[in-house]
């Protein structure tokens, strides 16, 4: 993707430092996590990106598949081509592609390298040398396990393969956006903050302050936008979600989105259900002003794909913001069998104060149109 030279000069990238064996490919059946290679054009400073307001980005997630370990992700390799070929059509247009995050559920289980080298270094390192762009993963329950504990053995290894897997793409240990030790970090981009969280721990009491510190931080005469990435969603209707509340998703309803509300978080962007839905939460703010967040529910990368289970209980959630005036909306619900979804991923479009989002459907899910077309605007005049 052609950019200006003065563009290409403030390019920065955090982890120029890394051997470049590194950004070799994945011999097949490594003892050791390959790191992904380095985007071909890297992010820009934040100060270099300052005056940035449009351009877009892309979000899925869960591309674990059903050979992992044994071949490439070939579900999430459809997913990949259509992503390259977007990237291409959008190229020279007015709001090329940027990044591209990710929100958990790499492979099957992130203990094992071979899954990490095997199966899923490759597809990414398409994104990255071929598109060009940085590729930002959160990590899911499947990458880490779903332990809460931080000294869990199993944890340990899966975060230590995460970790060597994305070496080259997140800021490192002790940079002013990466929460030391933790799979924990943030960057700007223009008019956008974007930030990334584990809500596997979403109890922890140190990454939770580590993000509320970054956002009470912000400049919001520049990041018009906040986005938070990451696996659990707050409220979905698969088999994660409807009647059931999973540990994660509790913690996350009772300590971030409050938080979220505090600090005017836009859009967040979620998987774990292996569909796509979206969510409104709207909410008054100090001012008793109507604000609104959107949640995506994207989990269409390439995982076995779920089914519509039911309408999750949100009365103790809405009680509990009653001070807010929390009031939620389901605009998009999935389809009542896997047949009715598809694999897909979601472009999010930047126009200064104005954001609008394509779901884009793969292989035999081309025509899905979940809003009666693929396409939504996600700051509009609020409903009152």
């Amino acid at each position: 993707m052609a950019l200006p030279l003065v563009a290409l000069a403030a390019f920065t990238s955090w982890a120029a430092a890394a051997p470049a064996a590194a950004q070799n490919p994945a011999p097949r059946g490594a003892d050791s996590v390959v790191s992904i290679a380095q985007p071909r054009l890297p992010l820009p400073s934040e100060a270099a990106s300052a005056g940035v307001t449009r351009f877009s980005f892309i979000a899925y997630g869960d591309t674990r598949g059903r050979r992992d370990g044994v071949q490439e992700q070939y579900e999430h390799s459809l997913v990949v081509d259509q992503m390259l070929r977007t990237m291409t059509q959008m190229e020279r247009g007015p709001d090329p592609v940027r990044f591209i995050l990710q929100s958990g559920d790499a492979v099957v289980n992130g203990r094992d390298p071979k899954q990490w080298n095997v199966s899923f270094v490759g597809l990414i390192n398409r994104l990255t040398t071929e598109g060009g762009v940085p590729y930002f993963l959160a990590p899911g329950n499947h990458d880490v396990t779903s332990s809460g504990d931080l000294a869990n053995a199993g944890r340990a290894e899966g975060l230590r393969n995460y970790l060597r897997a994305v070496g080259q793409l997140i800021p490192p240990d002790g940079a002013t956006r990466r929460l030391t030790g933790y799979p924990t970090y943030a960057f700007g981009y223009g008019n956008v903050f974007v930030l990334a969280f584990d809500s596997n721990i979403a109890e922890d009491s140190t990454q939770f302050a580590w993000v509320e510190a970054q956002l009470a931080g912000l400049d919001r005469a520049r990041y018009q936008h906040v986005i938070a990435f990451f696996h659990h969603p707050a409220y979905s209707s698969g088999p994660h979600g409807g009647a059931i509340v999973e540990r994660p998703t509790a913690a996350v309803r009772e300590r971030y989105m409050p938080m979220f509300r505090k600090h005017g978080v836009t859009m967040l962007l979620t998987g774990h259900e292996h569909f796509f839905e979206h969510w409104v939460e709207r909410w008054k703010d100090a001012r008793g002003e109507w604000q609104r967040m959107d949640q995506l529910v994207s989990g269409g990368g390439g995982a076995p794909l779920y089914s519509y289970q039911g309408e999750p209980d949100l009365r103790p959630y809405l009680r509990a913001g009653v001070a807010d005036s929390v009031r939620v909306q389901h605009l998009v619900k999935p389809g009542m069998e896997p047949g009715d979804n598809a694999y897909h991923f979601v472009v999010v479009h930047v126009d200064g104060p104005r954001m609008w989002l394509e779901v884009i459907g793969v292989d035999w899910g081309r025509g899905y149109l979940p809003y009666r077309s693929n396409r939504a605007t996600v700051r509009d005049s609020l409903m009152r």
